[in-house]
């Protein structure tokens, strides 16, 4: 029973942190762009300090090829003069300054590989930081979107003008129309009362017409054409 408990108060509490993610999202991606954006900044005080170092071995490795240039036509000019003694030394100072000039090198490209990797960690950090602030801006449009959709969707539900004015509207366009309705009426009061009788008969050809049709009147002037 413990480890239900348990269970149940773990999935509340995520459910709970879920919420609360989604509620503060924009905030939370704000947040991280921030941590982001602070991790390039180390990264490129790093890398400027990299860069600094290997400009000074450089610089270094120069002033040592330099040195032994200078050193090695200094010796080779006493040993034409006959200074045995000069020259093994000046071999001895060259000596050491080849070892460490070995040894700058080294420093140097090993300086040169580090901050080729830098460089591209930090260059692919800034590309992510600005796919970062244009996903936020999607998100923060997406966000807003949203609210008003919710907004209005729970003022709608809770609104029941909608429905009635709609009810209204069909209400009145179902309406049976007062004079049709009243032509009717005459019509079946006419058939009770008979009135109509003498009209349908002459219709039917038994006795005169009760109305003049046009038929007749266009008879009627034909004959009076052809008595002119």
């Amino acid at each position: 029973m413990l480890r239900t408990l348990t269970t149940l108060f773990d999935g509340a509490n995520a459910r709970a942190e879920e919420r609360l993610r989604d509620h503060f999202c924009i905030e939370l991606i704000d947040q991280k762009i921030r941590e982001a954006e602070a991790s390039l900044k180390a990264a490129k005080f790093s890398l400027a300090s990299l860069i600094q170092r290997e400009r000074s071995e450089s610089r270094q490795v120069v002033a040592l090829e330099n040195r032994i240039s200078d050193l090695t036509g200094r010796a080779t000019a006493a040993l034409a003069d006959g200074r045995e003694d000069l020259a093994t030394e000046a071999a001895g100072a060259i000596a050491q300054l080849e070892n460490e000039l070995t040894l700058r090198r080294e420093t140097v490209r090993r300086l040169e590989t580090r901050i080729l990797q830098l460089r591209q960690s930090v260059e692919a950090a800034n590309r992510r930081i600005i796919d970062l602030k244009q996903g936020a801006i999607a998100a923060r449009a997406a966000k807003k979107e949203a609210d008003i959709q919710k907004r209005l969707g729970r003022h709608v539900a809770q609104d029941t003008a909608f429905e009635e004015a709609e009810a209204m509207i069909q209400r009145v366009l179902n309406r049976d129309d007062p004079f049709e309705q009243s032509q009717i009426l005459k019509e079946i009061d006419h058939g009770l009362d008979r009135a109509d009788m003498a009209d349908r008969l002459g219709e039917a050809g038994y006795g005169d017409p009760t109305k003049s049709t046009a038929a007749d009147v266009l008879s009627r002037l034909r004959a009076q054409t052809d008595s002119k």
